[in-house]
């Protein structure tokens, strides 16, 4: 639900694939974290996670101000190089011979039936505190994600709202590494968010859906995980959610592949009628006169007086 809710930002700023660099520049901060700790104390693992994604988004924003790279190119160097890292460091943990490192490389693929209660509880936390900072600043979100320059007229601080949302997204990313997993927690990000937009206008009403859609893949996938140990749970959250965003992009209304087809095809069986019917064709009040867009695209000529000219009587002069 909480990467639902900071996805429909990022996707509004198209910034979709930030989620993914972040993810993946966790890994190295969940392996300090258990160096640091000596185990996996949850604690530690989600702050280390948290501060090197931090870094990593920071990494992206230094690359992209500081050099002709594009955005795109600053997010595949991070997130190549922060991943390298963290699975050298994975590596030679797992290598130490530390028995509590067992279920450490949860974290690349998730898997739901290693979190404990404590786990449980320091997630809801986080969420809670994130989804209260989203509430709270919500309006001021709002105008970043859509007229970032008014708002700095307005003297609102547009780069300060940017870094405590990359926070927000980053303890999002966070939150979720255990269950979906580093390699495909982006997909968590973006599924919901797009799926959402699909079927409404409004900002308010779409971070609603995306988080009911989020909890909803997540939920489902957790439980169907739980029913065989062979089955990682990330791969199968991110497999409902890319289904439920299939379902939207053919099924919601005015946005759907088959409602555009529809649509299509009524206009052109209206075009239709009006070329077979010709200039006598009794349109309902309001609606187009597609007689005249078919004389125009087609060659349809209607006759005018000066086109009748020419084949009049001729007059003789008295």
């Amino acid at each position: 639900a909480v990467s639902g809710v900071l996805g429909c930002f990022a996707v509004l700023r198209r910034q979709s694939l930030f989620g993914d660099a972040l993810a993946h520049a966790a890994l190295p901060g969940v392996c300090l974290g258990f160096v640091f700790a000596g185990g996996k104390s949850p604690a530690w693992l989600l702050v280390g996670a948290a501060v090197s994604g931090w870094l990593g988004a920071l990494a992206v924003l230094g690359v992209v101000r500081g050099s002709r790279l594009k955005e795109d190119a600053a997010l595949g160097i991070v997130l190549t190089t922060f991943f390298g890292v963290g699975i050298v460091l994975l590596t030679r943990i797992q290598n130490t011979g530390n028995a509590s490192q067992s279920g450490l490389n949860s974290f690349l693929f998730g898997q739901a039936a290693v979190l404990l209660q404590r786990d449980v509880l320091i997630m809801a936390g986080a969420g809670a505190t994130v989804l209260a900072l989203v509430a709270l600043f919500y309006k001021e979100f709002k105008l970043l994600a859509f007229d970032p320059a008014y708002g700095s007229t307005l003297g609102v601080p547009m780069g300060l709202l940017g870094v405590l949302l990359t926070g927000l997204i980053t303890v999002a990313v966070v939150i979720g590494l255990q269950s979906v997993g580093v390699i495909l927690m982006a997909a968590m990000l973006i599924a919901p968010a797009s799926a959402a937009r699909q079927w409404t206008d409004r900002l308010a009403v779409m971070i609603g859906l995306a988080a009911l859609l989020g909890a909803v893949s997540g939920v489902a996938g957790a439980a169907l995980s739980s029913l065989d140990a062979r089955v990682p749970t990330g791969p199968l959250i991110v497999l409902l959610a890319t289904a439920i965003v299939l379902f939207s992009l053919a099924f919601a209304p005015r946005r759907g592949l088959l409602w555009v087809g529809l649509q299509r095809r009524r206009e052109n069986r209206k075009l239709a009628a009006a070329a077979v019917h010709g200039p006598g064709f009794h349109k309902a009040p309001g609606e187009p006169d597609y007689a005249d867009h078919l004389g125009a695209l087609g060659g349809v000529h209607r006759p005018t007086d000066r086109d009748a000219a020419p084949n009049a009587p001729i007059k003789e002069r008295p």
